[in-house]
């Protein structure tokens, strides 16, 4: 595993990468027979209003994964944490894989959410064990929909604001929850102008770096319209090369407080990323 140092507008972040690789509205329609019944969930336009109903829940606790592929090469990244929707603030325990050669495992990356910002503690590359490395969302290509090794719960779901073609898929149980499974595909530069206004700058960020606008997706809403679980597949270019990266979250434990405390401005590293 190897960490590359990138720089935009003098601000200095890192992305994991592997052999060179970044680890790194229209209208809705369903299906024939798609709505069973006048729960929020079983209808496809609750899909545009997932980040709303998320919103409405108040919290919840996270578990995602992101699975990075290119040139052969692939890559999972694993988070678990909970997510304060009503803050726009979440707290994730991220797990980098081994070393291709076997070598011990990474530790895992301490990541706070928060709207605009992105703070990581134990993230290496010289930085000192009791610091914390801030990188600015809007300044990062990707608009942190992937450099973090997660993609923002919330941010997630305001991506599905712009959704279209939408098609119901089955009804199904999700770990116990019965679930409406839809797919469809959304567009990063509307759901930057659909989003909620916490939102806007990093998927802006997002439209210009990504190497496609249309980002293909699955989404499961229960009863309620929340979102259980969503599954993104962005196409992102890095150095030259297009990297495909899917990004999965599931949702759950919804009303569990999370408790979310950004750094003071002492703890935060100043000095050089190595790379």
């Amino acid at each position: 595993m190897v960490v590359q140092q990138h720089r935009r507008r003098g601000v200095a972040f890192a992305v994991v990468t592997m052999a060179g690789v970044v680890a790194a509205t229209a209208g809705c329609s369903g299906s024939g027979g798609a709505v069973a019944d006048d729960r929020p969930g079983s209808d496809p336009a609750a899909v545009l209003r997932a980040a709303d109903a998320l919103l409405a829940a108040g919290s919840s606790k996270a578990s995602t994964s992101m699975e990075m592929a290119a040139g052969g090469t692939r890559v999972t990244i694993r988070g678990e944490g909970g997510y304060d929707f009503g803050e726009r603030m979440g707290r994730l325990r991220v797990v980098l894989p081994k070393e291709p050669a076997g070598a011990s495992e990474h530790r895992p990356i301490t990541e706070l959410l928060s709207p605009g910002a992105l703070y990581m503690k134990n993230r290496g590359a010289g930085v000192p064990a009791d610091k914390w490395v801030r990188v600015d969302s809007t300044t990062l290509e990707d608009g942190n929909l992937v450099t973090g090794g997660a993609t923002d719960p919330l941010t997630a779901a305001e991506l599905l604001r712009a959704a279209r073609n939408v098609t119901f898929v089955a009804e199904q149980d999700l770990a116990g929850t019965r679930v409406w499974h839809y797919k469809g595909v959304t567009d990063i530069g509307r759901a930057a102008k659909a989003a909620s206004p916490y939102a806007r700058g990093a998927l802006g960020a997002a439209a210009k770096g990504f190497g496609e606008d249309a980002v293909p997706f699955d989404a499961y809403l229960d009863d309620a319209g929340r979102l259980r679980k969503v599954r993104h597949r962005f196409s992102y270019v890095n150095q030259g090369r297009t990297v495909a990266v899917a990004s999965t979250t599931l949702l759950y434990a919804f009303g569990e407080p999370v408790a979310v405390t950004l750094p003071p401005q002492d703890d935060i590293f100043a000095g050089e990323i190595k790379s």
